[in-house]
Parts: structure tokens; sequence; C-alpha cells
């Protein structure tokens, strides 16, 4: 939106995808030592050795939860990134994004502190239906473990490691296409990481804070006003 509204010439898809890279950077230092503790616990239980049973559970949730937007990375891609030139489109998929979000207030607190792999799978199809300009992936994905009944801080610790493996899968395929952009065009895209890697760490610590506290819907609001501004603007110019 603020490339349409400012006439700013971007790299493309490309530098939305190193600005992913960017949010998954502060992910991981955020979550540094839950993602150790996961990725130890898979290693032992590969090797066959004597393992924390549940976080290696949960490392394959997490590599089942991969499997819908990875598959959309490889046979949709060129939809996906036309769907980033429409400024409509996302305008109207912020609509929605408010509208899932303001859902999240009639689910009850769940208790499941895991789920299986058919949740992990209801998960990762939301995550692969955020690839779509204006769907929040974070949004999309924790309202769906929250629907699956998942313990609030739970489904949220979910949603943000699942993001993971996806951006940084997508961010090693984009690494090529930043290669042959050029010079001018580097900058833009180290500047834009690290722009999103210092405000992102910040905004995990709200979110977290606001889903244990039951007020994912709160967001709803920021998504339906700029949604409905962004599409007066465009129709109206």
């Amino acid at each position: 939106l603020a490339e349409s509204f400012f006439a700013i010439d971007s790299p493309g898809v490309t530098f939305e995808v190193f600005v992913h890279f960017g949010t998954a950077l502060a992910v991981i230092v955020y979550f540094r030592k839950r993602i150790a503790q996961v990725l130890r616990a898979v290693a032992l239980w590969a090797l066959r050795r004597d393992h924390e049973r549940e976080d290696a559970r949960l490392g394959l949730m997490l590599l089942v939860g991969t499997f819908p937007a990875a598959a959309v990375g490889v046979f949709v891609a060129e939809s996906v990134e036309r769907a980033f030139g429409s400024p409509v489109l996302v305008s109207a998929l912020l609509i929605v994004t408010g509208v899932i979000l303001w859902v999240t207030r009639y689910i009850p607190s769940g208790g499941n502190r895991r789920t299986g792999a058919g949740g992990a799978l209801l998960i990762g199809l939301a995550q692969a239906a955020a690839v779509l300009p204006g769907i929040s992936r974070s949004g999309a994905t924790i309202s769906a473990a929250l629907g699956l009944k998942l313990e609030r801080s739970a489904a949220a610790e979910f949603a943000f490691l699942l993001s993971v493996p996806v951006i940084l899968g997508a961010a090693a395929v984009s690494f090529g296409d930043a290669l042959a952009v050029g010079s001018t065009s580097g900058p833009a895209l180290v500047f834009g990481t690290i722009a999103a890697f210092l405000s992102a760490l910040p905004a995990i610590y709200v979110l977290l804070k606001a889903v244990t506290a039951g007020k994912l819907m709160n967001f709803a609001y920021y998504c339906w006003i700029v949604g409905a501004l962004s599409l007066a603007l465009i129709l109206t110019r």
C-alpha cells in the first residue's frame, strides 16, 4: 500500500520476502531458547537417543504445518507475486483479516498445550492462505490455533515458530533474485530487513501480550480502518 500511495519503486516480491526475513530473524532472537530446545530434541529423536518427547513432537508438528505454505510457494508462486501488485486486493484482504481477528472474541479459551498432525495441518493451511498480501500470517495462524482449542500462549508460540522455516525457505529461494537486482536495490534490501527486524521485536512482545490477554480481536479495528481508507483513496483518485 505504501508503494502504491507514495509511488515507491520497489524491487518487487523479493523486497517483501526480505522484509519478512527480518521479522523471521526477530522471531528467532525472541524465541531462541525455545527453538534451541526443539532442535535439540528433534536431533536426539532422529539419533534415537534420550530426548524431551514433547519438544521433539512440537518440532515434527511444525514440519507438518510447513507443508501447505511450501506447496503454495512451489506451485502458485507466480500468481501470488501478481497479487502483490494489486492495492485493491490488499485493502480488501485487510478487511477480511479484521473479520478473522474479530471472530476470535467468540472462541472460548482452550486448555490444550499441544496439537495433533491434523491440527498442525489446518494451522499450516491458514499460513498458506496468508501468502496473499493483506492476510495477516500471524493473525490467521493464531486464530486457527485458538479455534482448535489451543491454550493462548501455546497457540501464539506455535504460530510464531511456524513462520521461521517458511520465511527462511522463501528468503533462500529469493536470494538469487536479489543478487540479480543490482547494486541500486541492494541497500534497499539491507535497510528494509534491518527496519523489519527492529520493529518486529517489540511487535512480537505486544502481540503475545494481546493474545494471552484474549485481546487479539482489538487488531481488527486497525485492519478495518486501514483497509477501508485505502479502498476509498484508491477508488476515488
